[in-house]
């Protein structure tokens, strides 16, 4: 035992991974908790399919890998994304604020993210006390998530020109379906990312305290007799746990010439709330792989594309309906930049590519240069 302990100690990933699985044994966690955190941020990283952990430098790193921001130092910046999905019922919208410290050494970062739903009908009071039905009685409401995440990042400097930066984000999330239902939720992620001349390496532990959702309901006394007459359940207060995941990543920046970089990164996306339809399936880690590739011109134009989401699927061409096949979500997108504005574009799948629900996504940043003082 005693050795097995000296070898985690050694390989500070194994003890973390060691750590997440006691979690996952000791709590209950709630599978696909707070899953619009896992949508992504910033047109770019989306069209990569989300590899980002260890290539991500500028301000969605609040969202992808808060020690990133250390990388932002000499002036603010302001990252804005909106996309919709589901023909534009769901509206999905990121902004982000990064602030470089004037010591040049800490960066702070203020995110906010927002996922909704309007105008869902709310069909309790349709049909009536005698069997008739009333569509006047049909009223509408709005289901949002909100995440507000506040990120802190360092930078030191090591010997051979390499650099390695930490991080974390505090966490507050406010849940909201219309009148009959609000939750309250914190937590925290730790980071870390270690640059070379053209490599890349980072790590991301997502809420590694476990988050937690507590929420609370809004039932009068007239749902509650509609929900006892069709046999629902009636909610009560409770708490929801968002299990750790870990992320691990590395890119390299191959110069094709002097003009011509093409970046690749590649992640790995541990999970520990059970086994999950991935490429690798246990109980309780699961691990979902992420491939990303930027082609850039001068650091001016840049195209991009990535695969993620590998499932195990039912063959459509299989009638008895046991065969299965492996699919993934792919993802390509574009960007420009011109001065201190750079815009990006995503066109990405939510589904897979057999039964495809494609959306776009734009994102705009903005560098913002500091007023030099007059002497």
């Amino acid at each position: 035992m005693l050795k097995r302990m000296r070898g985690m100690c050694r390989n500070p990933l194994l003890l973390i991974g060691s750590l997440f699985s006691c979690f996952s044994a000791s709590a209950q966690f709630t599978k696909y908790s707070n899953e619009f955190l896992n949508i992504g941020a910033g047109a770019r990283g989306m069209s990569m399919a989300g590899a980002q952990v260890a290539s991500v430098s500028d301000g969605t790193a609040g969202y992808w890998n808060p020690a990133a921001l250390a990388d932002i130092r000499n002036a603010p910046q302001l990252n804005l994304m909106h996309a919709e999905y589901y023909a534009g019922i769901g509206k999905y919208d990121f902004g982000n604020l990064v602030l470089p410290m004037k010591d040049n050494k800490r960066t702070l970062g203020i995110t906010v993210l927002r996922f909704a739903v309007d105008d869902i009908p709310n069909t309790i009071f349709l049909v009536q006390p005698d069997g008739t039905v009333n569509f006047d009685n049909i009223k509408t409401f709005s289901s949002a998530d909100y995440a507000f995440i506040f990120s802190l990042a360092q930078r030191a400097d090591l010997s051979g020109g390499r650099k390695f930066d930490v991080g974390v984000n505090a966490k507050v999330i406010y849940r909201k379906a219309g009148d009959f239902a609000t939750a309250w939720g914190f937590g925290f992620d730790a980071a870390a990312q270690l640059i070379g001349n053209r490599w890349k390496l980072g790590v991301v532990a997502k809420d590694v305290t476990t988050t937690f959702n507590a929420w609370s309901y809004s039932i009068d006394q007239q749902m509650r007799e509609v929900f006892y007459m069709t046999q629902n359940e009636i909610p009560t207060k409770s708490t929801e746990l968002t299990a750790p995941q870990l992320i691990l990543g590395g890119s390299y920046n191959f110069r094709l010439s002097k003009k011509l970089n093409l970046l690749a990164e590649a992640d790995l996306d541990a999970t520990f709330d059970g086994r999950r339809n991935t490429v690798v399936s246990t109980n309780p880690i699961s691990i979902d792989p992420k491939l990303g590739l930027e082609l850039s011109f001068k650091d001016v134009f840049f195209v991009r594309a990535g695969i993620n989401n590998f499932q195990k699927a039912l063959d459509d061409k299989d009638t008895t309906n046991q065969k299965k096949l492996w699919i993934y979500q792919p993802s390509v997108g574009a960007g420009f930049k011109v001065g201190d504005v750079q815009i990006d574009y995503a066109f990405t799948n939510l589904a897979n590519q057999s039964y495809p629900l494609y959306t776009h996504v734009f994102s705009l940043r903005i560098d913002m240069k500091r007023k030099e003082k007059k002497k």
